[in-house]
């Protein structure tokens, strides 16, 4: 498909002498370039939650203390409710 863009003269300037230095055209370079950056933003944008699945988990065993230590507390407060 034929299509007209506007892009920055510098710009313009550095993507022609990048296809000259590999031996391609303009065409195929900047084909190959939006191909690139369309693959890279499907990849970051399918589950951006899983970056940080599993990070916390060298905060199990502080968590269970933490959790040990308020269930002991609780256990104190009710026996006090009971008298």
């Amino acid at each position: 498909m034929k299509t007209t863009l506007e892009i920055p003269d510098t710009i313009f300037r550095r993507a022609k002498s990048a296809a000259a230095v590999r031996g391609i055209p303009l065409r195929e370079y900047v084909t190959e370039a939006v191909k690139d950056k369309l693959t890279v933003d499907a990849a970051s944008t399918e589950k951006p939650w899983m970056a940080a699945f599993g990070k916390l988990r060298h905060l199990r065993k502080e968590t269970a203390k933490i959790s040990k230590v308020i269930e002991e507390e609780f256990e104190q407060i009710e026996a006090e409710d009971r008298l």
